[in-house]
């Protein structure tokens, strides 16, 4: 029993250096402001000094750490809260919304997104005699995991190869692919293998979403969509659902409704305009969905937007 605990005071003393460090690293190269785009293909680093409110964002394939503060991202009508003991993970394009909850002047908001190269965990899955999965309990394309101190220094190296910007097109990849690794070993690791399955009703899945991404202006035949992913339209159903927490015109719908409010934001378009122009056929049914989804009218929206900064989905 000693033992046991002596190793428990020592993981934990070394997971809490590891975070330590991740955050230094992270407040170091956002001392300036948040890093969308690094050096580094697919890593983003950001910093928050105060709590966020919500905000829509497609969270893409990525995983999703924190140094130090809380988030919450609700999907559907789910909620996910992660923190410096867990990751988020997302496996699809998912539409979501997203605040910061845990955040001051004092204990700033830390935290880093890291893309998924699901062609890169295809090869590692080949390459690799992994171990056996663990068990999943859903299909769902979002997760949150326990972050370990492997997984922790890994970023560490990561982040640290910004300093040395001539080692990165060399290094990053290799730090990249042990992430993944460690991912596919994680307690989220069944998740990613059958999203990079070929064949599998997940992948089939993402093939939809792709679509759905692609045309979403385009008038929506469920039957026709299911077809082309070759499964029934029920079977299309359940597992768009399971994997999405929404049916695909819902899907469609948040597509239409985020790229109105962008258009409307950046191209300074009147709300009519834009509702015609993502696939709405009445304006009174897109005002009304447009309130539902982001809570005021266009232009009342429009105007609080413009009046504070919206924060990325890291």
């Amino acid at each position: 029993m000693r033992k046991q605990a002596n190793k428990a005071v020592i993981e934990n003393n070394d997971m809490e250096v590891a975070l330590d460090a991740l955050g230094k690293s992270i407040a170091r190269w956002t001392d300036k402001g948040d890093q969308p785009t690094t050096a580094i293909p697919g890593l983003s680093l950001f910093q928050r000094i105060a709590p966020t409110p919500p905000a829509s964002f497609m969270f893409e394939p990525r995983i999703c750490v924190i140094a130090q503060g809380v988030k919450r991202v609700l999907l559907g009508d789910e909620t996910y809260v992660y923190d410096p003991q867990h990751f988020l993970i997302t496996s699809v394009d998912l539409p979501t919304v997203a605040e910061i909850i845990d955040a001051s002047r004092e204990k700033p908001y830390l935290g880093l997104v890291l893309k998924i190269d699901q062609r890169e965990i295809s090869q590692l899955m080949v390459d690799s005699n992994l171990p056996p999965p663990r068990p999943q309990q859903s299909s769902r394309g979002m997760a949150t995991g326990e972050v370990t101190v492997p997984l922790l220094t890994a970023f560490q190296r990561l982040i640290d190869l910004l300093a040395e910007p001539k080692d990165i097109p060399i290094l990053a990849p290799v730090i990249q692919r042990e992430i993944f690794y460690r991912l596919l070993v994680s307690d989220q690791g069944a998740r990613l293998r059958q999203m990079a399955s070929a064949g599998s009703q997940s992948q089939q899945i993402a093939r939809a979403i792709h679509w759905l991404k692609s045309n979403f202006t385009q008038p929506l035949r469920i039957e026709d969509l299911a077809s082309q992913v070759n499964m029934s339209t029920s079977t299309f159903h359940h597992h768009f659902r399971a994997v999405t927490a929404m049916s695909p015109l819902q899907y469609q719908k948040w597509l239409r409704l985020n790229e109105a409010r962008r258009l409307l934001l950046t191209e300074s378009q009147d709300a009519t305009t834009a509702a015609f122009q993502v696939g709405y056929e009445s304006a009174s049914q897109f005002s009304r969905e447009y309130s539902r989804l982001f809570g005021a009218p266009p232009l009342r929206d429009i105007k609080n937007l413009r009046l504070m900064a919206t924060p990325d989905g890291g």
